[in-house]
């Protein structure tokens, strides 16, 4: 087993329409700094399979490793506690060429400073190429158990015969979260998930952190076990807000292993923003930034011809979606707003060294 550095999974299922998901409406939690979109059943269903989770883990540490969490991050990390601390985060690296050369192209200015990669699709080589050529890059995996474009789609790692349980009739993955959780077999999540962290390293990839496409490993306690384990396992970093279980469950802070950084807030643009308040949006999430360590999660890619065919008939997440998240997190408004109110951009592989 090879043993690496990563961190925490993000606590958000990836909508598939505007209005709703056909099961509910769908509303933003707003926890401080912590921005969710979900339907209203499952934003309560996760938030309780969370909890549940967190349980097992910490109920299976010994007595003297159940120290908690508490302390600073940031203190951790040697800044004052009142720092501002921001993770720019660009997720479904890998997913097209669009999405690829918007996220390079992004990194390279140093104002998006982290990402995810999605190994099961086809333009893994060319970001895999990419992060070997450039191994300080904060270039993490963002595990994939589904597959929900309208006609661009994928199998997993391990394919249908191996995994059919993860797959479709036409073999592959499935299209939303709700199918994993009903239809998955917990083994051979686990050896997906497993082979896709082996794949990476194969083709030079040394990740930094792990998480959750359409968060399907938050869909059920046993999946965010397997998630939490995966990633003792090999070492590395996985997202959990501090806001969410302070909220929740304080109880659980204190007995959650003492290694196990939590980073503080999570944020991401809903589709309840409207497309001319894009800017205004994120300049008030900067604006009002709590001290702490907050990740932001950005969907990057270019609105050209390739991205707009992928993300047919989806506008949310879709190629003009990301045109708007690029845009605004390489422009010079950006850059004055991380000066102007003091904010200090980190990755994980910092929080990475914690562990």
């Amino acid at each position: 087993m090879r043993h690496l550095t990563v961190r925490q999974p993000t606590i958000w299922q990836r909508p598939r329409r505007s209005a709703t998901i056909g099961r509910g409406l769908r509303i933003v939690i707003l926890s401080k700094n912590t921005i969710w979109q979900m339907e209203t059943r499952t934003v309560r269903w996760l938030l309780v399979i969370l909890i549940s989770s967190v349980s097992l883990m910490a109920q299976q540490s010994s007595p003297d490793d159940q120290t908690g969490t508490a302390g600073n991050l940031a203190e951790r990390l040697g800044y004052p506690a009142d720092a501002k601390l921001l993770i720019v985060h660009a997720d479904d690296i890998g997913l097209s060429h669009s999405v690829n050369r918007a996220s390079i192209a992004a990194l390279e200015t140093g104002l998006v400073n982290s990402g995810s990669i999605m190994v099961p699709c086809p333009w893994l080589p060319e970001i895999a190429a990419y992060a070997s050529a450039h191994p300080n890059h904060d270039l993490g995996l963002h595990l994939t158990l589904t597959s929900e474009w309208k006609h661009f789609r994928w199998s997993g790692v391990l394919g249908k015969l191996e995994t059919p349980s993860l797959h479709d009739a036409w073999g592959f993955l499935h299209a939303d979260t709700p199918e994993v959780a009903q239809k998955a077999d917990l083994g051979e999540v686990e050896r997906e998930i497993r082979a896709q962290i082996e794949r990476a390293l194969v083709f030079g990839i040394r990740p930094t952190h792990l998480d959750s496409h359409m968060g399907s490993l938050f869909a059920t306690p046993e999946l965010l076990d397997i998630y939490l384990r995966v990633g003792r396992d090999y070492n590395l970093p996985v997202m959990l807000p501090r806001d969410a279980l302070q909220a929740r469950a304080p109880e659980l802070l204190a007995r959650l292993p003492a290694d196990l950084p939590l980073i503080d807030h999570l944020a991401m643009v809903t589709p309840l923003v409207p497309t001319d308040q894009w800017s205004a949006y994120y300049t008030r999430v900067l604006e009002s930034l709590e001290p702490g360590v907050t990740e932001i999660i950005l969907h990057l890619a270019y609105d050209d011809a390739e991205m707009q065919s992928v993300t047919l008939d989806h506008p949310e997440y879709g190629a003009a979606w990301r045109q708007r998240d690029f845009d605004f997190f390489t422009s010079e408004r950006f850059a004055e707003l991380l000066k102007a109110n003091s904010i200090h951009l980190i990755t994980w592989r910092e929080i990475g060294k914690l562990q």
